[in-house]
């Protein structure tokens, strides 16, 4: 299905970045250690560049783990009500995923902007340029959340009982 391809797709570019931002944390933390121990201080640009991209790989993979069901949720309500009653809890959920994700999309590319006058204390940079991670986030998070429509999430971890029961409904 074109549907599932397509979320298959942006899950792994979402992930592979959110990857690479992880990998520049753990050099620029091995680097600032070893520079610590061996010159005798960090430079003051590296807990900046790990804070930032720390925070840029939460945001870029949280689409793709919501798409997974992989986020901390209670589905015990879920998987107990009635086709009628969880279609409407579902429809729901996604909506309100979606108007939140959209808000702090908005939101987060206003204030992305709104900072651009003022340079980061250790790179030197504008501030516009880490806070971007905010609304690409979140904006890649609505757009899974769209495309994933609101049917129901994979239940990892949930028991064979359970998965029986939500194929039979």
């Amino acid at each position: 299905m074109f549907r599932d391809t397509l979320l298959t797709l942006l899950g792994r570019v979402t992930t592979g970045l959110g990857g690479l931002a992880l990998l520049i944390t753990l050099i620029d933390i091995l680097y600032g250690v070893v520079t610590r121990y061996v010159v005798g201080q960090a430079p003051i640009w590296s807990d900046e560049l790990a804070r930032y991209c720390l925070i840029a790989s939460a945001l870029l993979i949280a689409g793709n783990v919501w798409v997974r069901g992989e986020h901390m949720r209670v589905a015990l309500l879920e998987r107990r009500l009635g086709v009628t009653a969880r279609r409407v809890l579902l429809g729901y959920q996604w909506l309100l995923t979606l108007g939140l994700a959209l808000a702090m999309t908005w939101w987060g590319w206003h204030y992305a902007l709104s900072v651009g006058y003022f340079t980061s204390q250790g790179l030197g940079i504008s501030r516009t340029i880490p806070m971007m991670a905010m609304p690409l986030g979140f904006g890649l998070l609505a757009l899974q959340v769209l495309i994933h429509g609101p049917t129901p999430l994979p239940q990892p971890g949930a028991d064979d009982t359970d998965a029986a029961e939500e194929a039979a409904s």
